[in-house]
């Protein structure tokens, strides 16, 4: 079915908006996804209600499933890899039929494929609609990351207590023959896929005393999730800097690399980084998958009021767009969501990273190597000469950076770049600080945003939960000062907690979102800039404007079941 189709028919019901139509579409045609997924991703709309749409448009009967009471003898009649390029599921048999669930029933290789294993097994086959949340659920318990480390570590019949050092362990990689090199293949390998599935950021293969451990770090937070022999310490981290073509026996100094390879049918870029230590090298992996690390503003968080004057920002013929905040905020993504809506044929988009994340079509991307003199500055005034319509720059680190930046905003370029200061406020006087001219910063800045990132509860198992009195107090406070964003909301306010489901692994929250305060340039604050500014000043004149700070851009997405108030209040400071 295509998704044009099932978009139209959920706008007919009244389930989806024009806007949210037409943004969908567009980051489906973007994405080369599926509209459903999209939609259950971001919580749109009811998976139930999708479903029912879906079945009466294919007609096919929608089922649920109770994943884990499906036996293990069934799962075994369907290839985990069938499952997973084609998104059905098993769910019973019968003396002469079995039953399978299909995320997508009208897909032809889908039915081929099912039908082939129906045969070889001597069976009908008998199809329902199931949701992909139903998929995503099945998918863990194929799960082959754990077995299949343990089945490649058996093979290596490591003796206990055996070389159980680090100079021990250069010996063994040394004197491996190709054959007994194949179970670190497989375990490398296998960690890699099993990061990508669950959509890890990064991955860190760090060596311990007496162990190899292995951590993901999944919505922020890190967790073990293998514990492997010392033994195997050198050889995983020499087969990871062969992937990433770096020097193998060079281990007493830092090296960075970088690999692409292709699971799951799409392409996932890995960037290496290798640290000594007394032990013995540690690795850390940037995992950068497109589907994951690429998204919409409004899927990061942006949306409402916010997102208006970022739309109005960047529609502007020329002047900077800086974003704020602390490291691993989220600044980089904010920047590739803007640049996807600017990224046009008729404009030069032309980028400094460090280093390149993502690779996106259409946008002339480039890495500073400062080892060789590249750098932000002189990468800059290369770029002047490349004709740009629209320049990136990763970040502002120095004085000759933020003067060259602030120019190229002046001669009729959009620029868009990062700072790294605690709020919005804080940013015209760091820019002042590092050299600029403050007469020039009116002319120059358009908006000025700052952005948190704080984990999303989990939308399967979030419950209203009673609102502390000192709470109401909180919110009360900051509600007096933006109005109009808290008329939806009856009082008293209502807040939301996650206890944990299988949903989310139990842990109440499902990937993260962002917290937005966006400050505009008016000519208020142009005399603020040209008398002296300050933070006491620049705040005035947030008020003025009504500035959603933010700790009410928490408030205002703990108020709708997005994120957890406590950890808005932890993470935010009142202004």
């Amino acid at each position: 079915m295509e998704n044009k189709i099932l978009v139209q028919e959920l706008t007919k019901e009244g389930l989806l908006s024009e806007d949210v139509l037409k943004k969908v579409l567009q980051d489906a045609s973007l994405s080369g996804r599926k509209v459903d997924e999209l939609i259950y991703e971001r919580r749109l709309i009811s998976e139930e209600k999708v479903n029912e749409v879906k079945s009466r448009l294919l007609n096919v009967p929608y089922k649920k499933i109770k994943v884990g009471e499906v036996p293990d003898d069934i799962l075994k009649l369907i290839p985990e890899e069938t499952l997973r390029n084609y998104k059905v599921v098993p769910i019973s048999r019968s003396a002469d039929v079995l039953v399978v669930g299909m995320v997508y029933p009208d897909d032809v290789k889908a039915q081929e494929a099912l039908k082939f294993i129906a045969k070889q097994v001597r069976l009908n086959l008998g199809v329902y609609l199931v949701s992909y949340s139903a998929w995503e659920e099945m998918l863990k318990r194929y799960s082959p990351y754990k077995s299949e480390v343990e089945t490649a570590i058996r093979s290596l019949n490591l003796r206990p207590g055996e070389g159980a050092s680090y100079q021990k362990i250069v010996m063994l990689e040394e004197g491996a023959a190709v054959s007994e090199e194949a179970p670190i293949i497989r375990i490398v390998a296998s960690t890699l896929k099993e990061a990508v599935w669950q959509k890890v950021s990064d991955i860190h293969i760090e060596p311990q005393r007496d162990r190899l451990r292995i951590r993901f770090r999944l919505d922020g937070a890190l967790s073990e999730v293998s514990s492997l022999p010392l033994e195997l310490h050198q050889p995983i981290v020499s087969r990871v800097k062969i992937l990433s073509n770096l020097k193998i026996d060079e281990t007493r100094a830092p090296q960075d690399g970088r690999f692409r390879t292709v699971l799951f049918n799409r392409d996932i870029d890995f960037r290496v980084s290798t640290f000594p230590t007394p032990i013995g090298e540690k690795a850390a992996i940037r995992v950068l998958d497109p589907t994951v690390g690429l998204k919409g503003l409004e899927e990061l968080g942006l949306v409402d009021r916010n997102y208006q004057i970022v739309k109005e920002g960047i529609e502007k013929p020329y002047g900077m767009i800086l974003i704020t905040g602390p490291t691993g905020s989220g600044k980089t993504t904010t920047l590739y969501a803007l640049m996807q809506i600017l990224n046009k044929e008729e404009v030069n988009i032309v980028s400094l990273e460090d280093p390149v994340e993502y690779f996106i079509d259409g946008l002339n991307q480039s890495q500073v190597r400062p080892e060789i003199g590249y750098d932000f500055a002189s990468g800059l005034r290369q770029i002047l000469r490349q004709d740009p319509d629209i320049i990136m720059v990763g970040e502002i680190r120095d004085n000759e950076t933020a003067g060259l930046a602030i120019h190229a905003a002046l001669t009729g370029h959009i620029v868009l770049s990062t700072l790294h200061t605690n709020n919005s406020l804080g940013a015209i006087p760091r820019l002042i600080n590092m050299g600029v001219e403050a007469f020039l910063l009116p002319a120059a800045l358009n908006l000025v945003m700052a952005q948190r990132l704080i984990p999303r509860l989990c939308e399967k198992c979030r419950k209203v939960k009673p609102v502390p009195e000192k709470i109401q107090e909180i919110i009360k406070k900051e509600a007096d000062t933006m109005p109009k964003e808290m008329k939806d909301f009856k009082q008293p306010y209502e807040i939301y907690q996650s206890v944990g489901c299988p949903a989310c692994n139990g842990k109440g929250f499902i990937g993260r979102v962002a917290l937005f305060e966006i400050l505009k340039m008016t000519p208020e604050l142009q005399d603020i800039i040209n008398s002296g500014p300050t933070e006491r000043k620049i705040l005035e004149e947030a008020k003025r404007q009504e500035m959603i700070t933010l700790r009410q851009d928490g408030i205002l997405k703990a108020l709708k079941g997005l994120v957890s108030m406590e950890t808005v209040l932890r993470e935010t400071t009142e202004m």
